[in-house]
């Protein structure tokens, strides 16, 4: 084996090689160290960023606590005197005589969402809690296999905002045109449980449609929304209908397009008569609706503002 001499000294090829390898191994496990901490970097920014996600929806949620009026109204009927009929029966089914007046619910919820479109729904399973505060917002909270976020809506912004696995995210979305959408959300949600929501008042006023339909139109800061209420004999709210401003469609444009849903269960929560079932979604009473809400209803609570 030829020797090569180096400062003086002999050393073999393999002597050479070896040195070689362990300044090629170095440089691999320096990188390998390198891409480890920039891993753990991105790793700890996606969390810390899930995290003020998590914040944002639970001071949103506090926020929509905290805005409620201090209540000491109860219902009479005297309050629904001069509103269509439909309207007269739909408030008094829904809440009892002498009930404290809440315009705020804590719903817990499981169903199916469906991730698809009509043909190809996908639905999955899902379990959401949410706050419904009409007309100032709400938040709701999912999770559906691997995936979670929330919807959340304030009278100066909205989000979307998923998140895969915890950790990926997959949808950010606010601006001008969600936060219309998202308010046609609350205001058609609130008829399906803040009843107490729809009396006439400031933000309130009914319309007759016909003698099991009423129509009352919101209006709140810079928005306005009509939600169709029809009921049955007996008062019960048996479907709910809105023209939402959506981007749910083939061209995906933002637009007024139907949105509402069926709702039946009905049980009673400290004075008022709920649903327990409602499923809803995009073009009702056309024929591309596509029901992608189906919640069962497992708790209501009426959260109360804490004074210092």
């Amino acid at each position: 084996m030829p020797l090569i001499p180096v400062g003086g000294g002999r050393y073999s090829k393999g002597d050479t090689l070896a040195w070689q390898l362990r300044k090629t191994t170095g440089a691999t496990m320096t990188w390998l160290i390198y891409l480890l901490v920039i891993l753990l970097v991105v790793v700890v920014d996606l969390a810390v960023w899930r995290a003020l996600d998590h914040r944002a929806d639970q001071m949103a949620w506090e926020r929509l606590i905290a805005g409620q009026a201090v209540q000491t109204r109860t219902f009479n009927a005297s309050m629904t005197a001069g509103l269509p009929e439909p309207a007269r029966r739909y408030l008094n089914f829904t809440i009892a005589q002498g009930t404290p007046l809440c315009t705020a619910v804590e719903i817990d919820m499981t169903g199916e969402i469906g991730l698809g479109s009509k043909d190809a729904p996908g639905y999955r399973d899902m379990a959401a809690r949410q706050i419904l505060a009409p007309p100032h917002g709400l938040v709701w909270k999912m999770k559906t296999g691997p995936i979670g976020g929330s919807d959340s809506a304030l009278p100066d912004k909205s989000w979307t905002r998923l998140w895969l696995f915890g950790l990926i995210p997959i949808v950010r979305a606010s601006g001008p045109d969600h936060h219309r959408s998202a308010f046609g959300r609350v205001v058609a949600e609130g008829a399906f449980w803040t009843p107490a929501s729809l009396l006439p008042g400031e933000f309130v006023r009914w319309k007759p449609i016909d003698d099991n339909s009423a129509r009352a139109v919101v209006t709140f800061g810079h928005f306005e929304q009509a939600v169709d209420v029809t009921v049955d004999e007996a008062g019960a709210p048996t479907m709910v209908v809105i023209r939402r401003w959506s981007n749910a469609n083939p061209e995906q444009v933002y637009r007024e397009q139907p949105f509402g849903g069926h709702l039946s269960g009905f049980r009673e929560f400290g004075g008022y008569r709920l649903p327990t079932r409602v499923e809803g979604g995009n073009l009702i009473g056309t024929p591309d609706y596509f029901p992608f809400f189906k919640a069962e209803v497992s708790a209501i609570r009426f959260p109360r503002r804490v004074d210092p």
